[in-house]
């Protein structure tokens, strides 16, 4: 600290000031080779739950809007559920426009992705009964269990062995193409703890390949290619179709018979995301043990996944079967989780980056494309072995 002492009866300013101060000596204390301290801004804690209130109010309004986007017509009649168009708009809007957004808002578009999601899983299974399962009987859950596994296998082979694939995004593109389109990847994401971008490639695969699907298989039943009957046709379109709409809109193209067949095996399929995801988990837990054990330098692993969640899809699954609720409930609940959805994939679009899908989209376009070919192919195997054996 240097101290400066001034005289004013030496500046010459005598003749301007009052008697009083011509023998004062001011003292001038200043800092030398010192910073000084700047308090860094705190949010309080009202201000960050505010933000992430407002994140999670304009997730809604956005998804709203994709909600009635989603009823427009011509995409309606693609098969494009507002859970597709929600990923789609998000990501156009978190690479283009995304600078517009509060950074507070942030949490309430994490809130959405994560949490929100997991509730919304769990309360898919109110679309599923335990009833409608048995109506198809062992065919069916045949069907269903054999497209699933060889799908979850072999997509999870090609993507890491062949595309060079990271694990998470090759099981969420497997998983996507294997159980239920966009709902799988969804739960998958939560299970693995991914990063958004990821969810991304998958659900792109299933959008690629699904609609294609609702186009090629009508075409093929009808030229006679399949060499498939009503029930055949309900099994293999059921069987490997991703998306639920996209079920429904192939199959309203043969009759209603082979609409109600695979409606019912896709739903087949969408119950097996329980057993799916607890083998997934228990593996992604394993897998993350033997890091620690394996790592010298004493960082801390990635926390442990547990997809509670897929417990309260069967719980949920459960009550639907036993007909706890009134029909009028089940319906209202099962428009709210599919907006809860839409709001989750909004939220994962706001979060990719174009730039990190570009270095790993083509590879996971070509493992979706291996896994649609091993649908088309192996899938008919499957439906013709499972008609013959239980025929």
């Amino acid at each position: 600290m240097m101290i400066f002492h001034i005289d004013i009866s030496n500046l010459g300013l005598a003749p301007l000031l009052p008697m009083q101060f011509h023998a004062v000596r001011y003292e001038i204390r200043h800092p030398i080779m010192s910073t000084p301290t700047v308090p860094l801004p705190t949010a309080s804690p009202a201000l960050s739950t505010r933000g992430q209130l407002n994140g999670v109010l304009f997730v809604a309004l956005f998804a709203a809007a994709v909600t009635r986007i989603a009823a427009i017509p011509a995409i309606a009649g693609l098969g494009l559920s507002p859970l597709i168009v929600g990923i789609v708009a998000g990501a156009i809007y978190g690479n283009a426009l995304r600078d517009g957004m509060p950074a507070s808002w942030a949490a309430g578009v994490n809130f959405s992705a994560r949490k929100l999601l997991r509730i919304a899983v769990a309360f898919f299974g109110l679309r599923v009964s335990l009833q409608e399962i048995a109506q198809v009987g062992l065919p069916g859950l045949a069907e269903s269990v054999l497209i699933v596994v060889s799908t979850l296998v072999i997509g999870t082979w090609a993507g890491m062995k062949i595309m060079k694939l990271d694990r998470d995004t090759a099981l969420l593109t497997a998983a996507g193409s294997a159980i239920c389109g966009a709902a799988a990847v969804l739960a998958f994401e939560s299970t693995l703890q991914s990063k958004p971008h990821k969810s991304a490639m998958a659900v792109g695969s299933v959008v690629l390949f699904g609609t294609l699907s609702m186009f090629l298989y009508p075409v093929l039943f009808k030229a006679g290619w399949l060499h498939l009957d009503t029930l055949g046709a309900g099994l293999f379109f059921g069987g490997t179709i991703h998306e639920v709409a996209q079920v429904v809109g192939a199959a309203s193209n043969v009759s209603p018979e082979a609409t109600h067949i695979a409606t019912i095996v896709k739903m087949t399929r969408v119950m097996l995301l329980v057993p799916v995801l607890l083998v997934v988990g228990l593996w992604v837990n394993r897998a993350a043990r033997g890091a620690k054990d394996a790592s010298t330098d004493g960082a801390a692993p990635r926390k442990l996944a547990i997809p509670w969640f897929a417990l309260g899809f069967l719980a949920c699954v459960v009550i639907n079967s036993l007909h706890v609720l009134p029909e009028s409930a089940t319906s209202t609940l099962n428009l709210v989780d599919t907006f809860a959805l839409t709001m989750a994939m909004t939220a994962l679009g706001i979060e990719t980056r174009v730039s990190q899908i570009r270095e790993a989209g083509p590879r996971a376009l070509s493992t979706g494309l291996i896994l649609y070919v091993w649908l088309i192919a192996g899938g008919l195997g499957i439906t013709w072995t499972v008609q013959h054996l239980f025929h």
